[in-house]
């Protein structure tokens, strides 16, 4: 303890001594003098002070769980967060019920700007929860995903201007063709890993977003496609308020949806295969499972998800471009799929709340925002590699031959 008080306030004085011309000597100009303040010099001594006992404190930590871990100390303290959250039903029953609650009264409680910053994000959600089949189950990275969403968001786009196509009619669409795109994608890359892949798959984002830029004949180029129809119900005609409010309700049941079937997924036979696929490429094919429908089935599973949310994007905005469909977009949602955890439903709807969220309530910081951002990110890859909420593997036990001996 006593070292790590010796070294921060080192680090202190070091931090003092670099930022003592910029915090510390002002000139003004107006009356021709030097002014001293060397309260800032106090205060920037003191936060690193404090900020360098902190970072010693959590590696500290870490260290620790990490020594528990290879002792294997970990199992016999009990289930974690993540894990109760997921099997508890006395936790996660409350939890539903209040997130429940909260997902029905935020838009009479809020305004309609709240409204539409929460549909961005539960957009974000449904993305991020496709990505995750593709990224966390399968283990396939991804850099090409806004390819997916654009296809969705131009489908719609396209059908509604040039044919008169309405939004129930488009949106299952915009889900096959971002499927159909995800088989197109997968088949030259079977045999990729790695670097690689990365690489064909961020090729495969750029492309798409450079045929829709110069391919001006069908969409339009860098002008987009403007007044898009919202979706209706049976005809009726809403006021902006009222059609994000309905824009935002269909979002919560599409999560809703998108839980349900990625969680069945997961589960299911096909979804075994895609973490064994993860775990090891070799060992599975060696037992037996098709690596090329495996790998086919993960892309198109997860695109399918982009191309019909993409749909949902155009309704909102009513006019797209290419310009909303850069590789930032796929950058942040492997994010989400990053910092939530590798195959965790929870985690990574939480991670997509956060990494949207954040970012347009810190608008009163513009200037740091993404300076807070950055620094999340590096914090959670150091001290949180697994992301904020781990996949939980499920384990069966055979608890019968136990019976058996006490009642021989």
């Amino acid at each position: 303890m006593i070292n790590n008080i010796k070294r921060s306030l080192g680090i202190a004085l070091w931090f003092m001594f670099l930022t003592l011309p910029l915090m510390v000597v002002r000139v003004n100009t107006l009356k021709n003098e030097v002014e001293w303040r060397w309260l800032n010099m106090f205060w920037v001594g003191l936060g690193a002070f404090v900020l360098s006992l902190l970072w010693r404190y959590a590696l500290h930590r870490r260290n620790r769980r990490s020594q528990k871990a290879e002792l294997g100390e970990d199992e016999q303290a009990g289930p974690g967060l993540g894990q109760r959250l997921l099997e508890d039903p006395k936790v996660f029953r409350p939890v539903l019920i209040a997130l429940g609650v909260v997902a029905v009264v935020f838009p009479l409680l809020f305004d309609t700007y709240q409204v539409n910053i929460m549909v961005l994000a539960l957009i974000f959600v449904v993305l991020g929860l496709g990505l995750n089949i593709t990224v966390g189950l399968a283990g396939l990275l991804d850099l090409g995903y806004v390819a997916f969403f654009a296809a969705g968001a131009y489908t719609y786009g396209l059908l509604n201007s040039n044919f008169g196509l309405g939004f129930w009619t488009c949106l299952p669409l915009g889900g096959i063709i971002g499927a159909l795109l995800g088989v197109v994608l997968g088949f030259p890359i079977l045999r990729l890993r790695g670097d690689y892949l990365a690489i064909v798959t961020l090729g495969f984002g750029s492309i798409a977003k450079i045929i829709i830029e110069n391919w001006e004949e069908v969409f339009n180029g860098a002008k987009g496609i403007a007044n898009i129809d919202r979706p209706g119900l049976f005809g009726a005609d809403f006021g902006i308020s009222e059609v994000t409010i309905y824009i935002y309700y269909l979002m919560v049941l599409l999560v809703l949806f998108t839980i349900f079937v990625t969680n069945r997924l997961k589960d299911s036979r096909i979804g075994r295969a895609w973490m064994a696929l993860r775990e090891d490429e070799i060992a599975c094919v060696a037992m037996g499972i098709d690596m090329a429908r495996t790998k086919l089935s993960a892309y198109a599973f997860g695109a399918f998800w982009a191309g019909l949310v993409g749909v949902i994007f155009a309704a909102r905005n009513t006019y797209i471009n290419p310009n909303s469909f850069t590789f930032m977009e796929s950058a942040i949602v492997l994010s989400i799929v990053v910092l939530g955890g590798m195959g965790s439903i929870i985690g990574v709807i939480i991670a997509a709340l956060v990494l949207i969220l954040m970012p347009e309530y810190l608008r009163a910081f513009a200037d740091y925002r993404m300076l807070v951002f950055g620094a999340v990110m590096v914090l959670m890859m150091i001290f949180r590699p697994q992301g904020l909420i781990t996949n939980v593997r499920r384990k069966y036990e055979f608890k019968g031959l136990k019976t058996d001996e006490a009642n021989g």
